[in-house]
């Protein structure tokens, strides 16, 4: 890939100036191509006013909107590295994830207001209202910036959900979202007549990237809606207008339980899934009714796109991620170059981030000897080179000395007629060192019989991957990703 690549903003409103790049409904207002970029030339100029030079961090508190893609686009032009904060957390744990970068100003919507005053309060920071100060700064304008872009220049930050300890910042640069446009792009066959809709947070990597980035680089566009609302949504897949979705599982399964799904026209949606695989039961549902919905695998550490299923084998090898994608290089740590067998993921390629900003010791630990990122993913490949995700390395647990993935136990239990989702984790046990503890959602309306759902595991299961603890709970605590949060699990079952 190139040493510097041409400003997004610019380059995307000199080839399509008045097309559509984003419909915002919560103000109802259209932005055209060379809307945004001007806009986001105004904030640069407001950034530089502020005494904001390259390198300086702010941070931005707010639901999906526009403004949040035109500062994103306003860092680009300056060199100014925006960090999105999770607006599910409270103020307190956001001071601790500012001061790790050492934020300069602070941006927020109206949503937030409270939230981000204690946190500009408490790190001595100006705040910014997107409502007010931001706004007057796109009316007053500002030069026309369009210089090139350095390719590995630290652009945006994302934060882990920290579920170890404080977050870690990974430095997102241009070079990996033009590498993401390819790898997603081309398994998915985006053009510029494409439309999606942004819904997940933006304070996370599938929110910018899958699929509002790649569709802003190909000159395509996508429905703001502030954070995901299933009526919402049903409405938008059936006005036949959208042509590209990308969930996580939590979202397709609660659209799979809305009354009037069945009403949507699914042939002519491409659809994608990541964070974690979809069950098999959501798979086959959507299929009937036309869906092709396409597993794949990727991380904040890579831009995100690594893996994705392609349509024909989409039911003919259900709870497979696909293959590598054309821009990233795989390896299964011992495992030979083209063999079957299962090893952990290794990554190299111009979509992998260069590091963690400011945590030297932290790259250096997620990085091999010779380069490769190292993601803590089990995956195995089969003959036919495509590959299935085993599980987390850190979530296996040994008992009675065998090695037990919960993902193989949950895909067991998600086939249960009963049952709408599954999450399994390895507890303490006097007898066998650790043994399984299934925490179990159920269908709407359903019941199952703890009683006999160990033997009917057993017919599936090895005896020692048969959970030896059963719980029925209405809902799982979520990362912001959509995945279930499996400590906040491990801290409940210990407080039982």
């Amino acid at each position: 890939m190139f040493d510097v690549i041409p400003d997004m903003a610019a380059k995307r409103a000199e080839l399509t100036p008045s097309n559509l790049a984003f419909h915002d409904t919560t103000s109802r207002r259209d932005w055209t191509f060379s809307e945004i970029n001007d806009a986001a030339n105004a904030v640069a100029a407001g950034f530089t006013s502020s005494g904001l030079a390259d390198g300086d961090r702010v941070a931005i508190l707010c639901h999906n909107c526009a403004e949040f893609f035109v500062a994103l686009f306003a860092c680009q032009k300056t060199g100014v590295i925006l960090c999105p904060l999770n607006w599910r957390q409270p103020a307190a744990e956001l001071i601790e994830t500012v001061k790790q970068v050492g934020v300069s100003l602070l941006l927020t919507d109206a949503a937030h207001q409270e939230t981000a005053k204690a946190v500009a309060e408490a790190i001595r920071s100006p705040l910014v209202s997107l409502a007010e100060d931001f706004a007057s700064w796109i009316e007053t304008g500002g030069p026309s910036l369009n210089e090139a872009i350095p390719a590995e220049r630290p652009w945006y930050l994302l934060f882990t959900s920290g579920t170890t300890g404080l977050p870690k910042s990974v430095i997102q640069t241009a070079r990996m979202a033009w590498a993401n446009l390819v790898n997603i792009g081309q398994a998915i066959e985006i053009t510029s007549k494409d439309q999606s809709v942004c819904f997940l947070p933006l304070f996370h990597t599938a929110g910018i990237n899958l699929y509002t980035m790649p569709l802003f680089l190909t000159g395509g566009s996508s429905t703001i809606i502030p954070n995901f609302d299933a009526e919402t949504m049903v409405a938008l897949l059936s006005s036949g207008k959208i042509s590209q979705f990308f969930a996580v599982p939590a979202v397709y399964q609660a659209l799979s339980l809305w009354p009037d799904i069945e009403a949507i026209d699914w042939t002519n949606i491409r659809c994608g899934c990541g964070g974690a695989p979809l069950p098999e039961p959501l798979i086959l549902q959507f299929s009937g009714m036309g869906a092709k919905v396409l597993n794949g695998m990727g991380m904040t550490e890579t831009g995100p796109t690594v893996f994705l299923m392609d349509p024909e084998n989409a039911t003919k090898k259900i709870g497979s991620i696909g293959k590598p994608r054309s821009l990233v290089e795989v390896r299964l740590d011992g495992v030979r170059d083209g063999q079957e067998g299962a090893g952990e993921v290794q990554l190299r390629g111009p979509g992998i981030t260069p590091g963690y900003f400011g945590n030297p010791e932290a790259t250096a630990k997620t990085f091999t000897d010779d380069g490769w990122l190292a993601t803590g993913d089990v995956a195995r490949r089969d003959g036919d080179g495509y590959y299935f995700v085993v599980d987390r390395i850190k979530d296996m647990f040994i008992s009675g000395g065998e090695n037990v993935y919960p993902a193989e136990v949950e895909r067991v239990l998600n086939v249960h007629p009963a049952i709408l989702e599954t999450a399994v984790i390895g507890v303490p046990d006097a007898k066998w060192g650790e043994t399984g503890a299934a925490y179990l959602m159920l269908r709407p309306g359903e019941t199952v019989d703890l009683e006999t759902l160990r033997p009917w595991c057993r017919e599936r299961l090895a005896a020692y991957k048969v959970p030896a603890h059963l719980r029925i709970v209405d809902d799982f605590p979520r990362t912001a990703a959509g995945k279930v949060c499996k400590p906040d699990l491990r801290e409940a079952f210990s407080n039982d």
